[in-house]
Order: structure tokens, then sequence, then C-alpha cells
């Protein structure tokens, strides 16, 4: 196979997304990934308007459109359902000039996977390390077959083995809660509003999905990779949320052991660059977030665009993944840094400090939120 000019490691969002982008610019592109079929893992995932935006940019927005559902709302509920602070996603669509979408992880990534051009994606391949040389960088992979890369973008995720081994220290850190996810069929009426119940119990979200489907979640604190958590069942998780306001229960009386996801929450503490040399760390395996804000595939796709514009302009590799560290790099930290701390705010379980919190909430003046969302959704690609 000649020598493409782009090697992408990870068929996740980020590197298919990155693909696709470069594909468009006319850049030709293998991509390596370690399963040994490319599929989403997850369940729901939320498109904030910046992602909706890159996914325009892509040329990808109706057809991502017509496999979501619009949000109407994101409101966040005490325990007993009152209101603590509602976003009207109407208000930011106008805004911003793009939707809130709310999708099954499944379908986003089948569609960025039919997008991808040609015969150049390569599963079972799981890169091990990577070494520059003149040439490039020579990729090594765990069946010990190599590959001589002109440009390495890596996007193989948070447990990313290449980043490990090019920024040591770079490890996963436990965020102090773990979580369960489901994607399930339910007849009830949930409008278009996502909603995310903070109780001294954890936090309970619900997100509406298209075809009567809902995606939850539900967060607790928990000591990192607990044995008892680990064997939760649907059952554990109805006495661990048995206070909360409807339809908490009846989402769970509709859910099966067999739909649930555990895993615990953690991010990358921010390194200090993308970049080295023809080497780039893009998505998850740069800068790995907490899913408060919403904002891990966003990000993902924002890399995508701002990676292929750069390399467009910037014919050497190098220049062009230096820029890329430069403007990626304060905004992908700042999302990194707020999800950490929007965590910690809403995983507090003493009551007295819950109360507190959530009265501040109700009492905080709209400018810090609507600056948060200014500089996260007011984007052109």
């Amino acid at each position: 196979m000649k020598t493409p000019d782009c090697t992408i490691i990870g068929g996740g969002i980020a590197g298919l997304s990155t693909a696709i982008a470069l594909q468009q610019k006319g850049f030709s592109v293998a991509l390596f990934e370690s399963a040994p079929e490319i599929r989403a893992v997850g369940a729901g995932i939320s498109l904030a308007p910046n992602a909706v935006k890159a996914l325009r940019a892509l040329g990808l927005e109706a057809e991502v459109t017509a496999k979501g559902k619009v949000l109407e709302s994101m409101d966040i509920l005490s325990q007993d359902g009152a209101s603590i602070n509602i976003v009207d996603t109407q208000l930011l669509t106008e805004k911003y000039h793009a939707p809130h979408l709310a999708i099954h992880r499944a379908d986003l990534h089948q569609i960025l996977l039919s997008k991808v051009l040609g015969d150049v994606v390569r599963t079972g391949k799981r890169a091990v390390s990577a070494q520059q040389n003149t040439d490039g960088v020579e990729v090594t992979f765990h069946d010990g077959s190599t590959h001589q890369a002109r440009a390495l973008i890596v996007a193989d995720g948070i447990h990313s083995p290449i980043r490990k081994q090019t920024v040591p220290g770079s490890e996963p850190r436990y965020a102090g809660y773990t979580c369960w996810r489901a994607v399930i069929n339910y007849p009830g009426d949930l409008s278009g509003a996502a909603t995310e119940t903070w109780g001294p119990k954890g936090r309970f979200g619900i997100v509406p999905l298209p075809n009567h489907q809902v995606y939850w979640f539900a967060c607790i604190n928990a000591p990192a990779n607990d044995s008892r958590c680990k064997n939760f069942t649907v059952d554990d998780l109805f006495v661990q949320f048995r206070d909360y306001h409807e339809p908490v229960s009846d989402i769970l009386k509709h859910t099966r052991n067999e739909d649930l996801l555990w895993n615990d929450i953690a991010d990358l503490k921010p390194i200090p660059q993308y970049a080295f040399g023809r080497l780039v760390f893009i998505g998850d395996a740069g800068h790995a977030t907490t899913p408060n804000l919403g904002q891990g595939a966003c990000q993902a796709l924002e890399d995508a665009l701002v990676l292929s514009s750069v390399l467009e302009k910037n014919r050497d590799v190098a220049d062009g993944f230096r820029i890329f560290d430069v403007l990626r790099k304060k905004r992908t930290h700042y999302v990194v840094n707020r999800s950490w701390m929007l965590g910690k705010v809403a995983q507090v379980e003493q009551p007295l400090a819950a109360g507190l919190r959530n009265m501040l909430l109700r009492l905080a003046p709209t400018g810090a939120a609507e600056k948060q969302m200014a500089y996260l959704y007011d984007v052109v690609f």
C-alpha cells in the first residue's frame, strides 16, 4: 500500500471524523483500530451546538440530526424534582445557530464510518509504541508488525500506550465517582427535556432519544474499581435511587441487567503539549474529559476540523501539528478543568452542603453561565 499522507491510530469519533476531514482536504489516510471491528462502545451521547457546527462543516449535520433528537431544554433538578437550573436549548439554537442534539453513540459512529472513503481502515491492529525517524514515525503493533507513517495522528483514547510512552506520567485520573449507563425502550412521555437530578445518593440523568428510547446514567461516589459497584444490578440501583422523583424509578423498572454498562469516570490531567514533531495527540488520547460539560465528543469533532485546516495551510507536518497544539490547548484544557470542577460540585453528598449548593445555583446570576456557553458554542469552522 502506498504510504499515506497521514496515519491515524484509533477508530473512535476523533479518529473517524479526522479521517473524513483530511480526505475532504485531499489528503490520503490510513486508519488502524485495535478492535476486531469498529463499533461504538457506550450508550447515548450529547452533541452541543459547537459539535453540530463541526458536523455541518463536514457535511454531516442533516444525516446526524435525522438519527438524533433535538433537546428542548437541559434541566438540573433536586431529589424531589424541584428545579435548580434550566437551560432553554431552543434559545441557544437561535443564539448560536445550531441545535443541541442527543443521539445513540452507535448511530453517530456508523454515520462517521460510512463517510470514510476507500479501503483505508485496518482493524485488529493495536498500536503499542511509536518511534520518530528521518522518514516520519514508525508504529509498532501488538502483533510485532510495523507501519511507517509520514505523519502520525494518535486518537486511541484515554489509555493510549503511545501517549503514556511520549508523556510519562500521563495516566488516567479517577474522578471519585462511578457510572452506570443504559439505552432502553421507554413508553413514558419525556417530551424533549434532558434532566439531571442531583441528590445525596448520587446523580441520575435522563436524556430522550428518538423512537421512544431513553438514554439514562447514574453516578455515585465510590472507590476506584470498586467490586461492589462492579456487581451492581438494576435492583441495586433501584434501592440507591428509590427516594428520587419519578420517572427515575419507572425508568429503572424498564431496564434489564443486560442493558447496563458500567465504568469509573476518569479524565486526563491536562498535559503540557499535544504535538511532538510529526506526531500529534487528539481526542481522548490528548485531552480526555469527564462528561459533566457534555464536551468529550464535541471537542473531538473540533479537533478534526482544526487539524485538517492547519495541515491544508501548512504542508510541513511538524509546523502544522505545532500550530494545532497552540490553537487547541487552551480550549481543551479549559473543558477538562471546568468539567472536573463541575463534577465535584454535582457529586456533593452531605445534605446541608447540597442544600446550600442548590440555593446558590438558583440565586446565581446568569452571566457566568452565559459566558461559559458563549465560549464553548460560539465557534466558526
